[in-house]
């Protein structure tokens, strides 16, 4: 037994495969041929906690609010991401303690409906740019625009979708809750989708905010904040790769935080997919953990140096 605590981050593949039809029927099949993996972690003899990605799940959600306004009233943003908590931390806690019972391995699963906060002073907030829910024609988009003061872009020839600020994680409310049930031995589930974004307000409460939070900043925040030794995010490729689909593509296996801001600035990795989960991997790794970025199904390999990249410091490499 290792004791160590093991942060997760799964990638959306693990919940909804691309092009496949986004059915409960095919997302529990999806989770729980992940969890099958992530079982085997606590075998290992991790402390387990998971985060996951709400992306298409919360666009589902937003689309169902749209196409029934007029019978039903809208529920704001961070309504919908608390939602969407529920509905896919329901979907890891089930699978994940039934693939545990299979293992002889008698560990509680619980979920967290988690709040992170964010500064309504963040930069992102000026500059909306995370595309969310259902594509609109121009018409209704202006409509839209004028009726609930949405801001609404066209995306890629495609038509024109909503988008919202995606401003950084200062802080998980519930980290303290989180942490107390990881020392009792309990598997959570916590800041799914990025977590439901709140703003404190000048009498020190909360208020819910319409943004996204990018799920690998909080899954860092978190990790960082409960101490965790290893920040594993998953995702479907099984290393960081520079010249990635170019002549001289190359694995990263070993690598610091510097020479991956260098590769950062030579544009080797995608904004909107790579970028995020290096930032995230980078940040923890200066901060004193150890972050591996590789694929869902190398996780155990890759917590063993066998696969994956790793990222550390340059004084923890020697």
């Amino acid at each position: 037994m290792n004791n160590r605590t093991l942060l997760v981050a799964l990638g959306g593949n693990a919940i909804l495969q691309p092009k496949q039809e986004a059915t409960f029927e095919n997302q529990l099949a999806n989770v729980t041929a992940s969890c099958r993996i992530l079982a085997k972690l606590i075998r290992m003899g991790y402390r387990l906690i998971i985060t996951h990605g709400n992306g298409p799940q919360v666009g589902n959600i937003l689309r169902q609010n749209e196409e029934a306004r007029q019978v039903v009233p809208q529920m704001p943003l961070d309504v919908c991401s608390a939602e969407s908590q529920g509905l896919i931390g329901y979907m890891i806690q089930q699978a994940m303690r039934n693939e545990l019972e299979l293992l002889g391995i008698d560990k509680s699963v619980v979920s967290i409906v988690t709040r992170v906060e964010v500064s309504s002073d963040d930069e992102a907030f000026r500059n909306p740019t995370k595309p969310i829910g259902a594509f609109y024609s121009e018409e209704e988009a202006q409509a839209f625009m004028q009726e609930k003061g949405w801001i609404m872009k066209e995306d890629a020839n495609r038509g024109w979708r909503r988008v919202v600020p995606s401003p950084l994680p200062l802080h998980i409310i519930e980290a303290d809750v989180i942490a107390k049930l990881l020392n009792e031995d309990q598997i959570v589930i916590a800041c799914g989708g990025g977590g439901i974004p709140v703003v404190r307000k000048p009498d020190g409460t909360y208020r819910g905010i319409e943004a996204v939070i990018d799920k690998d900043h909080s899954a860092c925040k978190l990790a960082q904040e409960i101490g965790a030794d290893v920040l594993l995010i998953l995702t479907d490729v099984d290393n960081v790769y520079i010249h990635y689909g170019r002549p001289g593509q190359r694995a990263l296996t070993r690598v610091t935080p510097p020479e991956l801001e260098r590769f950062r600035r030579e544009g080797h990795f995608s904004e909107g997919s790579m970028q995020p989960k290096i930032d995230a991997a980078s940040r923890f790794a200066d901060s004193g953990g150890t972050s591996i970025i590789c694929s869902l199904h190398e996780a155990d390999l890759a917590l063993e140096g066998e696969r994956g990249t790793l990222i550390m410091k340059a004084a923890d490499h020697a």
